[in-house]
């Protein structure tokens, strides 16, 4: 007998809803978490304790400034954005994410990115019903393919281009040349997403009125400020305006608008923290490379893609689960990926028992 719910849902929800899977999160418990490229570092003592007397001033019975006045001005002079450029903020990179595709999803309308890369953009597409059009990286180094971009550019005519930069998985900096002829060639819209801009010190956010068909994404996640839920999109005000118009309304809590501006006053603490996490970075693919059953890329990021040779992806997830650490399984995310994980840069101490668990496990 059919379930009459199922049949009613079934009858309802689009198609290709229907054939999605939700955005998985792994309940890390008590394990060495290093699979969401986040800060590893708390706030000092000091830090925390101001903060907290900040949140006091909130008022949380008012709605919180709907345009977030005095964050987009804090943020607009710390991100170095151009003077005569706006910004536009989100419930993290992913709602801007959405309200970029809400707007621009015409009729037949696509979306481009090189693959693989950060899965929010496909997913996003097939929420607002738009086609996606994956461009392979190059399978040796992941860097750009710029004859098969610009072929797909000429034939697909995308909306919207996002370039991951540097890329999520893989963790490169896609060169500059290559990048600019990707916006030159396009007749739609150019996102570069700089959402690690903080590990790899390189940045078009100074150029971005150089091109009317460019904006710059960031977020603040990396930063260490993950619980915040926190993106920016900078561009030229004539694109801004139009993708405001599909934002929720107050979607930028007070708290969080107060805990980010309170946090971008103190910013030296958390360029510190980031310092630390390049430096970390060095030491851990370091150790990687030491390891014979291990193939690791170069990575401008907070994390490290390896893949493993000799064993399954999957044997070394799920051996690191068994002693205590939590990373990301990458085998089946595309067929680039194969046999592959990534791993985020912690502490000293979590790098290390990561390491200490991966070398018993290819022995």
């Amino acid at each position: 007998m059919t379930d009459p719910i199922k049949s009613r849902v079934a009858s309802l929800v689009r198609p290709e809803i229907l054939a999605l899977k939700a955005y998985g999160v792994a309940d890390p418990g008590d394990l060495v978490k290093l699979d969401a490229m986040e800060n590893p570092y708390e706030w000092p003592a000091e830090i925390k304790h101001a903060w907290a007397e900040r949140l006091q001033s909130v008022s949380i019975n008012r709605y919180p400034d709907a345009s977030a006045r005095r964050l987009r001005a804090s943020l607009h002079e710390v991100m170095g954005v151009p003077r005569d450029m706006e910004l536009l903020l989100g419930n993290g990179s992913d709602e801007l994410i959405q309200m970029v595709l809400m707007a621009l999803a015409r009729p037949g309308a696509k979306v481009m990115a090189p693959t693989p890369t950060f899965v929010m953009y496909e997913m996003t597409a097939r929420f607002v019903g738009m086609e996606f059009i994956g461009v392979p990286l190059k399978p040796d180094d992941f860097s750009l393919d710029p004859d098969a971009m610009l072929a797909a550019i000429s034939e697909q005519q995308p909306a919207v281009i996002f370039l991951a930069y540097p890329n999520n998985p893989t963790g490169n900096l896609f060169t500059t040349t290559d990048i600019e002829s990707v916006v030159e060639a396009a007749n739609g819209l150019v996102v570069i997403d700089e959402a690690y801009h903080a590990f790899a010190e390189r940045s078009f956010m100074a150029r971005i009125a150089e091109y009317d068909n460019m904006l710059v994404m960031r977020t603040v996640s990396k930063l260490g400020l993950a619980g915040l839920r926190l993106g920016l999109l900078a561009g030229d005000p004539a694109w801004l305006r139009e993708f405001d118009k599909v934002r929720l309304p107050y979607n930028i809590s007070s708290l969080t608008q107060a805990s980010a501006e309170f946090a971008l006053e103190n910013i030296e603490f958390l360029n510190e923290q980031t310092a630390r996490i390049r430096a970390a970075r060095g030491k851990l693919a370091e150790a990687l490379g030491a390891i014979d059953q291990i193939e690791l890329w170069p990575s401008s990021a907070n994390f490290i893609l390896f893949r493993v040779r000799g064993k399954t992806a999957s044997e070394i997830h799920d051996g690191l689960r068994q002693r205590g650490v939590l990373i990301k399984n990458l085998d089946k995310a595309d067929p680039a990926l194969e046999n592959c994980l990534r791993v985020t840069v912690g502490t000293d101490e979590e790098n290390t028992a990561f390491v200490h668990a991966l070398q018993a496990l290819v022995r």
